[in-house]
């Protein structure tokens, strides 16, 4: 089998995808507020293993090394924003990818105001549509917290399957917590959205 590579045009132009109620498009220097008014809501946070932000200064940086992560095409990020009304709602995207294994790593969050609308699953099939379709990749991971029934229900809907459960794999506010690993692969993916 020949072996592929990921498509490069990509990082020529910032992707931007359309489904019937979202935009997704590059995140923005100027979207630093509402990333750290998700990062500093509990709600968000339940179930992700990170320190809460202190100030928008840390919501700052994390928008100027998702920027570079793009410039270095390590990355893909993606602000959710309603194209009824532009704001933005979420974010989501690739924080990784194996270009030689045509692997990614998916992860987001979404604003509780918008829980329970299948706003993220919209917005995730979406990413993993381009991410297979578009970009090329082989296999999209996930790594959840076992007790995330939400972000694990989306992803089963999604065709991912889980791989493996570590067991005291992250270490936070003192104590270990366990991590689960999903995958999909190109072949297994359900979509669940429209395209604008």
């Amino acid at each position: 089998m020949e072996h592929r590579s990921l498509n490069q045009a990509v990082f020529e132009h910032y992707p931007e995808l359309k489904t019937k109620r979202l935009t997704l498009r590059e995140i923005q220097p100027e979207d630093a507020r509402l990333i750290f008014d998700m990062r500093t809501n509990d709600r968000v946070n339940q179930f992700i293993a990170r320190p809460v932000m202190d100030s928008v200064k840390d919501s700052d940086e994390l928008v100027a090394r998702t920027r570079q992560a793009y410039t270095d095409k390590q990355g893909i990020a993606f602000a959710g924003m309603l194209r009824e009304n532009r704001d933005i709602i979420g974010s989501c995207g690739f924080n990784y990818i194996d270009h030689w294994n045509l692997h990614a790593e998916i992860g987001g969050e979404l604003s509780p105001k918008y829980w329970g609308k299948h706003i993220a699953l919209e917005a995730f099939s979406a990413i993993l549509q381009f991410g297979f379709d578009t970009f090329g990749l082989h296999s999209i991971e996930a790594r959840v917290n076992p007790d995330n029934r939400g972000a694990i229900y989306l992803m089963q809907l999604c065709g991912f399957q889980r791989d493996a459960l570590y067991r005291e794999r992250v270490y936070f506010k003192g104590e270990f917590l366990d991590m689960a690993v999903y995958n999909v692969l190109e072949n297994e993916v359900k979509y669940h959205h429209e395209s604008a």
